[in-house]
């Protein structure tokens, strides 16, 4: 059959929000009744943080009926679900409880992240069950939630309410540009990339936008006539498109005359990029894992529910003889996030409370041997040292002398400002496993830095991802051997010093400054780093958050003289997108 001429919503025009109409939640009445489908599989990994967002949510749970459906699971899903619907279900109007533990898996797929057509069509029928289930109950709303869709915003059931749609999704952020929306679908029902889907994914644009499809999290209000028409399964008798639940019901939208919308007024939550077909649940995890600690960073951070039981996860040092964290102990929130992302990646720490710049007076200088490089000056503010990168370097420096008074062979230092990527503990382990197979000499490697030339630096034979480090920007993160850090103190660095940052690649000869390099000798650190970089700042100098002890201070032996970090390139943004976490490609957006 051909199938009926495309609607209107498959060419995207962006329009602006229109003024709620019909039911307002906060009017006096009873609230709208609503069923709340939550279908899941394998989700051990983002469940609790999903029902503990659900848990949040600024709604009568009286009037919330539950329904709650999985299959095929290979981890402890079904047990998850079943201790937080004995915990809250009571709570809820009504709880609908589904689950199939048997088999764990479907006889037509590749892995369990393989979407096959059997995978497809129990989930068509499982979520055509629930929109049924919510039609025969009356209710006024279905909103479906996925179990990856994480809405920090305990608002969102509301605000969608308000906006009067017939079919209306929350914008969910991710790791990269990927969402829970498309802008544009070709006349077969494929993707089509449209001029308006990063203005919108990136809030350039805000309002609640005309779009084709929308996915994991959205609400239907019942109410309106067109949604009487929307099915996910069967497909509609017209439908030629791929077997697919969310393109099914896209097309289901168009041929019932529904409009779908997206809003990014306000940040709602969090969505998981998918992995591929081939890859497992423990790629799944580590890609949670990855957003969680961006939400930590960006805000809001994720909850956990607090009716689910979970062991606390082993900390390991990850094969180091020590995890160095450097931290102001006036910087409680620096602390904790970083404690809580490091708990995350399943790393156990040492904390060193850094030494504090700003308290430091000119003879606590000079008691502790401290005195300036001759001739320094900033390279691109023209200031002298300041009181903050004096205790930033006197931190390092503490920590190089933990190393060598305790015979640490290998250790990870890192500051508390810290972004992890993806896969921070395997992509790491990996480096260090192939930088012994080859044999490779080093004393420091850096896991985070800004570099300062363009020029390509030479990668390392036989160990993907490493190059010899050229000059280089700042001491985010980085592995350092015992040789290493004995290198660092036989030079003597007090009595010259200078930003640790500058310091460095003066010792592995880099530095383009001759004048500062003829102080130290020899300069025989073997410096290398990771490529790509493992970590990148939380933020960058001009972004609303950014906060630094180093720039923002007085000058080492002047308290009178402040600086602020607006004539310094150090802390920006590295213009040829080298320091950004986010990489556009096309599968991001898809």
């Amino acid at each position: 059959h051909d199938p009926p001429p495309p609607h209107p919503l498959a060419h995207h025009t962006p329009t602006p929000c229109r003024a709620p109409r019909g039911t307002d939640p906060e009017l006096p009445g009873p609230p709208p009744r609503v069923v709340l489908a939550l279908l899941a599989r394998n989700a051990e990994h983002s469940l609790p943080h999903c029902l503990g967002a659900l848990e949040s949510m600024d709604y009568p749970a009286g009037s919330i009926a539950l329904w709650c459906a999985t299959d095929h699971n290979s981890d402890n899903t079904t047990a998850m679900l079943q201790e937080w619907l004995g915990a809250v279900g009571k709570d809820y109007h009504s709880v609908v409880w589904k689950a199939q533990e048997e088999p764990s898996s479907y006889a037509d797929e590749l892995g369990p992240k393989h979407w096959s057509d059997k995978r497809y069509e129990n989930l068509m029928r499982l979520k055509q069950e629930a929109l049924t289930y919510a039609r025969e109950q009356r209710a006024d709303y279905i909103l479906f939630v996925d179990t990856d869709s994480i809405l920090t915003n305990n608002q969102t059931l509301k605000f969608l309410m308000a906006q009067n749609k017939s079919v209306v999704a929350p914008m969910l952020d991710s790791q990269t540009f990927y969402s829970n929306f498309w802008c544009g679908i070709t006349p077969q029902g494929y993707y089509r990339r449209t001029a308006d889907y990063f203005p919108t994914k990136n809030r350039q644009q805000v309002g609640c936008f005309s779009v084709p499809m929308v996915y994991a999290t959205f609400l239907i209000d019942l109410r309106k006539e067109e949604t009487s028409r929307l099915a996910f399964y069967p497909p509609h008798p017209n439908y030629t498109w791929a077997f697919d639940d969310i393109i099914v019901f896209a097309y289901s939208c168009q041929a019932a005359g529904a409009e779908v919308h997206v809003c990014n007024q306000q940040r709602f939550g969090y969505i998981n990029v998918p992995v591929k077909a081939h890859q497992t649940l423990e790629d799944e995890r580590a890609n949670f894992v990855h957003l969680t600690l961006e939400a930590m960073v960006d805000g809001p951070p994720m909850q956990r529910s607090r009716h689910i039981s979970l062991l606390p996860k082993p900390l390991t040092k990850m094969g180091f003889d020590e995890i160095f964290l450097i931290n102001l102990v006036r910087r409680p929130d620096r602390r904790q996030r970083m404690l809580a992302s490091l708990r995350e990646l399943e790393i156990a720490p040492r904390v060193v409370d850094a030494v504090d710049g700003s308290t430091l007076n000119s003879s606590d200088i000079k008691v502790l041997g401290v005195d300036l490089l001759p001739g320094y000056y900033d390279p691109f503010s023209g200031r002298t040292l300041t009181k903050g990168e004096v205790g930033c370097f006197l931190s390092h420096y503490n920590v190089w002398k933990e190393i060598v008074s305790r015979g640490l062979e290998r250790s990870v230092v890192f500051e508390d400002d810290v972004r992890f990527e993806a896969a921070f503990p395997a992509r790491l382990h990996r480096l260090m496993e192939e930088l012994e197979g080859a044999q490779q000499d080093w004393d420091l490697i850096y896991l985070g830095r800004k570099q300062v030339n363009v020029e390509d630096e030479a990668p390392v034979e036989g160990v993907r991802n490493l190059v010899v480090a050229g000059y280089s920007y700042w001491t985010l993160a980085y592995v350092i051997s015992l040789r290493g850090a004995q290198k660092l103190l036989a030079a003597k660095p007090l009595s010259k010093m200078l930003p640790v940052d500058e310091f460095l690649p003066i010792m592995y000869d880099k530095h383009p400054n001759e004048d500062y390099k003829q102080h130290f000798a020899p300069r025989d650190l073997l410096v290398f780093s990771a490529h790509p970089l493992l970590v990148y700042p939380t933020h960058y100098a001009g972004d609303s958050n950014w906060l630094s002890d180093t720039e923002t201070s007085t000058i080492w032996d002047d308290d009178t003289k402040k600086t602020d970090w607006a004539g310094s390139q150090k802390n920006l943004r590295d213009s040829r997108g080298g320091a950004g976490h986010l990489r556009s490609t096309a599968r991001d957006e898809l």
